[in-house]
Order: C-alpha cells, then structure tokens, then sequence
C-alpha cells in the first residue's frame, strides 16, 4: 500500500509539472518573430498549437496502450504546421520524445526513418535553402527521441527497483509473522497441553470425590496460566521494542532513497507502549519535513539517554532562515506535550531539532 500510494504521488507531481516541458516551444515561435505582416500565417501557425497542446497533455497523461490517438493528433498538427512555419521542427521533436519513450527501440528507429522521408517531402515542396528543414530537424528529432528512449529505460529500471522492494518488504513480512508464529508456539504450546491435562485430572479427581487432590491440580493450573501470561508479555515487549528499531530503519532508508545520507547515534533504551508510538510517529514527521521542504544532503539523529531524560537531537547539514509551523511541526509539538517534554529549534549554522522527553516511572 505504501509503495502504491508512493507511486500515485510520483505520477501525481510529474503530471502537475508536464507544462514545464512545453517552455521548449519557445523554438516554435522564433520563426513566426521573422514573419512580421504574415498574420495569416501566423494565426495559423498559433491557431495549430491548440490542437498540439491538447494532444500533447493526452500523450502525457496516457498509457502506452492509449498513446497512439494523442501522438497522431500532435503528429498531424505538425505537418499541417509545417506548411506555414520552419518552427514546426519543434512539434516533431515533442512526437518523436513519446515515440520513443512510449515504443520499442525498432519502432522508434522505423518512425524516425519515417519522419526523415516525411521531413524531406515537406523540405522540398516549400522550397527551402540547402535542406537545412530536412537535417536540422533530423537531428532535432533524434536527439530528443533519444531522449524519450533513455527515459523509457529509466522509469523500467525504477519499476524493476520499487517491485524488489515490495518482493523484500512482503518477504520480510512473511518471514516476521512466520517467527511470531513460532514464539507464541514456543511460549504457549506446552503451557496449553499442561493446562488441558490438569484440568482434565483435576475432574477426574473431583469424580472421584478427592477434593483435596483436586484444588492442587486446580492452583497448578492458574500458576501455569500466569507464568504463561507472563511470557507472552515479555515477547510482545520484545516486538514493540523491535517495532520502534524498526520505524527507525525504514525511516532512515527514505531518507537515503531521496539522496539524503543519515547518521544515527546512540539507541532508544525500554520505553512504554504509549511513548514508543509518540515517538515514532515524531520522527516520521521530522523525516517527511526534511524530504518536502529542506535542501539537506545528510542528517543525524542523536539519542542520549540518562536515568530521568530521553534527548534527540535531530540535525540538517543545511541553516534555515525562518520556520513556519505547518501541520508537521504542529504535530511534532503536539505530540512531545502530550509525553510532557520540550522542544526547541536551532536555525544556524545547521538546522536542529531538540526533543527532551522525561523518563519517569509513569510512562516507561
């Protein structure tokens, strides 16, 4: 689930950005600079890029399945321009980036044979001085197709990547709940069958009329229950504990797979229930601040610990000029109220975060 909505987020900002692209039409509009007086031609040329952009956001938008109808509009537009402006070379580029991002490197390399021709034709029909609409717009168009390929190979090995690590992450999850299986196997298995084959002797003598006999198997059977309940406290201490090691680990891995190097010094002594959640979910907070909004390269999580005190010290190699308490800080300072501790913020010359949480008897 995290890694799908990790994706949706991904598509959901490179479709938000896909007018960046569009800045390259700036080559489209030299031309028409030159043609002062040819208004016709000019709202022609103008009145083709409707149709392009639309087609161009269609494509952007589009699976490879669905990519045909919109790069064919674009395609068209192009050719249609090409007949009033030298500047559609630049339409033609945008094709030949889907072609190549979107198709097999023959198709791509079939297209461009193909738009070659295309460009040739239109080369001579308007008549231009020393083919220059025919080779420039090759290269033009083969170095961005190129483009569209490298991209292509670029968002597979991403897909490659993100599917082994969903692989790793369920395999991890099989491997945790087949050893959690196995402890509550180990803790509670013969406890169970000692339990079942006393309170079966403890009815049998109560049968029997041996009343005595049968209280012994009786207090037996509740010293079995509590060492058993004992035990399983004691494992589940020992996932939560493990949990909070392990939030710890994956936060430090998003923070390396967005170029982000993290140091962590020290580790987490025991901690009751409700401060291992707080403070798990703090640092998620800290870590998903320092990705959306700083321009950090490396951080370090600092924990130091003394009988009364939990300290951490979280640090960007980066300054801030100011904070602003959106949601995230909002609910990092939330959160330490609620464990009754202090937070306090250093700007320069490198951000840090200071939490000092209390130790006392009623939280650990």
């Amino acid at each position: 689930m995290t890694s799908c909505l990790s994706s949706n987020n991904e598509k959901s900002y490179e479709q938000r950005t896909a007018w960046v692209y569009l800045i390259n039409l700036g080559f489209y509009f030299i031309p028409l600079y030159f043609m002062a007086g040819q208004w016709l031609k000019i709202s022609i040329a103008i009145g083709l890029l409707v149709p392009f952009i639309i087609g161009y956001f269609w494509a952007y938008n589009s699976s490879k399945e669905q990519a045909l109808k919109p790069i064919g509009l674009m395609f068209l537009s192009a050719i249609a321009s090409s007949f009033v402006t030298s500047g559609a070379i630049s339409l033609f580029s945008f094709c030949c980036f889907f072609i190549g991002f979107f198709y097999s490197l023959r198709t791509a390399i079939l297209s461009f044979i193909g738009l070659s021709i295309l460009l040739l034709v239109i080369d001579i029909s308007m008549g231009y001085t020393g083919y220059f609409f025919t080779f420039y717009g090759m290269g033009i168009c083969l170095g961005v197709g190129v483009f569209g390929v490298i991209e292509q190979n670029r968002q597979r090995i991403k897909r490659q990547q993100q599917q082994s690590k969903d692989e790793v992450a369920n395999l991890a999850t099989a491997l945790e709940r087949e050893r959690i299986g196995r402890d509550l196997h180990d803790v509670m298995g013969h406890h169970l069958a000692a339990i079942a084959l006393k309170a079966e002797l403890a009815d049998k003598l109560i049968a029997s009329g041996k009343i005595d006999q049968a209280q012994q198997q009786i207090h037996q059977v509740s010293v079995i229950t509590r060492d058993c309940l004992s035990q399983i406290r004691h494992t589940v201490s020992g996932y939560k504990h493990q949990g909070l090691t392990q939030t710890l680990n994956t936060l430090a891995n998003t923070l390396r797979d967005n170029a982000i190097a993290v140091s962590i010094e020290g580790t987490f002594p025991k901690l009751s229930e409700l401060m291992e959640s707080q403070i798990s979910l703090l640092l998620t907070e800290l870590i998903n601040n320092t990705i959306k909004h700083s321009q950090a390269t490396h951080c370090t999580l600092c924990i130091e610990t003394s009988q009364d005190w939990l300290k951490l010290n979280f640090i960007e190699n980066v300054p801030v000029k100011t904070i602003t308490k959106g949601n995230g800080l909002t609910g990092i300072q939330e959160r330490v109220t609620l464990l009754h501790g202090t937070i306090d913020y250093q700007l320069i010359p490198h951000y840090k975060v200071s939490i000092k949480l209390p130790l006392s008897e009623s939280v650990r």
